[in-house]
């Protein structure tokens, strides 16, 4: 936990910044977190900028423990911000998808044959530096950060409808046979 945080209530932590990682799919309706009200929200194709700050971020991390580089995937971007939409417009922070039960399935939907997949996502009023920050400084999302297999990186955005919750969702994966 970073130092700034050691000090503050657990509760006051968790209503900062919500985060959730996941290796494999979830059923829809555990690992929910309810964080803004559902309606209209901002969504955005991937944008190129937040993807090479993950990208670097996430190689960073990779290096630091001896590991093959990833690199920017078009589809598992567009998964991450479909993901990341979807979860803005529900104020909902899940693994399961609308019409999905989690990063495999969506990254299969837009032809990705996965042979692994992993997800990163988080809820709160934070750019993309400070959710970076955190999944590389927390236990579970730096575990799938760091699945040796991993070769893909996607990442996406999605603003809620108060218009200060900030959804995002990051996909790691490896091509089957690759």
């Amino acid at each position: 936990m970073p130092d700034e945080l050691s000090n503050m209530p657990r509760a006051a932590i968790a209503a900062c910044l919500l985060l959730a990682a996941c290796a494999s799919p979830t059923i829809h309706g555990q690992d929910e977190t309810q964080v803004s009200s559902p309606g209209r929200a901002e969504c955005s194709g991937p944008n190129a900028q937040e993807i090479a700050l993950g990208v670097s971020a996430t190689n960073s991390a990779r290096a630091q423990a001896g590991l093959s580089p990833v690199r920017a995937n078009a589809r598992l971007a567009r998964a991450a911000a479909q993901q990341a939409c979807d979860m803005a417009q529900r104020g909902l922070m899940t693994h399961a998808g609308s019409h999905s039960s989690g990063p495999a399935q969506r990254v299969k939907a837009l032809g990705y044959a996965p042979r692994i997949t992993a997800e990163n996502i988080a809820a709160g009023p934070y750019d993309i530096h400070r959710v970076l920050q955190e999944w590389n400084g927390s236990g579970g999302h730096l575990a799938n950060i760091l699945i040796p297999q991993v070769r893909d990186f996607g990442i996406g955005h999605a603003i809620g409808p108060d218009g200060r919750t900030h959804f995002w969702s990051a996909v790691y994966a490896a091509p089957s046979g690759g």
